[in-house]
């Protein structure tokens, strides 16, 4: 990434509408409803759309797509294409991949691939939706697979957009996004940068607990707007944990601009402003870089 020509880094962005396949039934049914719980009924960008609006702010991002076939039956983006996409604009873009983790050691093999053939830079694991505990002994192979290359995650914790108003939720169970779940995934792959994503509402102190506890625990403020936040987000990001947070949108459900300006209105520190909006982002996906 031009990091220099930066003016903040969204960790969390998501890969909607594949280039190469029709759009999934199935995945329609979920779109429908998220739009109706973002509020957001805006035709979803194509990876290309993002690229470009996301040079235009200057704003770096972080993509990937969500692997939920066994929990939804949802046809997969291909990480691939999400891959290949940051490799050819890696001036604003950075690809990270989802496998699902009922693929087992199968699973594990394309984690290895994605890394060493496509460069992917990280994993997006979403238990609700991929309907697995996140200490379930069937993730390992993949967890080792990334803790190998030195590789961060981020986990979905707390209430999920997605499935909110279907029948049954969508099938999606809340439980899995209990953020305290990762707890043993970051006693036993302490040297896994594990980011929690979203403020983790309703166990959002679990969240905050985990961050100060262990040293490779971040969080991620996507998926709300700044001034829905819970207090404690905010209080924590002015003390102890301000350079332990970062910024993301979960773009397309949430554009940048409207949540930056949340942000800068919503009580934060100026001390910690850059830090969450660039330099933390830096440090963790590029450590040897100057942030």
């Amino acid at each position: 990434m031009n990091l220099d020509e930066l003016v903040a880094i969204d960790i969390h962005t998501h890969a909607e509408r594949t280039c190469h396949h029709p759009h999934d039934a199935i995945q329609e049914g979920f779109d429908q409803a998220a739009a109706l719980y973002f509020k957001n009924n805006a035709k979803h960008p194509s990876i290309a759309e993002t690229i470009a609006y996301y040079r235009a702010q200057k704003i770096g991002f972080v993509m990937f797509t969500v692997d939920s076939e066994a929990g939804t039956g949802i046809a997969r983006i291909s990480n691939e294409e999400v891959a290949i996409a940051a490799r050819e604009n890696a001036d604003i873009m950075v690809a990270f991949a989802s496998i699902d983790p009922h693929k087992g050691k199968r699973g594990a093999m394309e984690a290895r691939r994605l890394i060493e053939d496509y460069g992917v830079k990280g994993f997006k694991f979403h238990p609700p939706i991929q309907n697995f505990h996140p200490y379930d002994r069937m993730a390992w192979p993949l967890y080792e697979v990334i803790a190998e290359y030195g590789l961060p995650v981020i986990f979905h914790t707390g209430h999920s957009g997605m499935g909110s108003g279907m029948r049954g939720g969508g099938g999606i169970r809340l439980k899995y996004g209990q953020p305290i779940l990762v707890d043993d995934v970051a006693v036993d792959f302490p040297d896994m940068k594990i980011i929690l994503a979203h403020p983790s509402w309703p166990w959002t102190d679990e969240a905050l607990s985990m961050a100060l506890h262990k040293p490779n625990v971040y969080i991620d403020l996507s998926g709300w707007s700044p001034k829905y936040f819970p207090p404690q987000i905010i209080k924590y990001a002015n003390s102890q944990l301000g350079h332990k947070m970062l910024f993301g949108s979960d773009f397309p459900w949430i554009r940048p601009e409207v949540w930056l300006k949340a942000f800068f209105e919503a009580g934060f520190r100026e001390s910690v402003q850059h830090p969450i909006l660039k330099t933390n982002a830096v440090k963790l996906l590029f450590p040897q870089a100057k942030p």
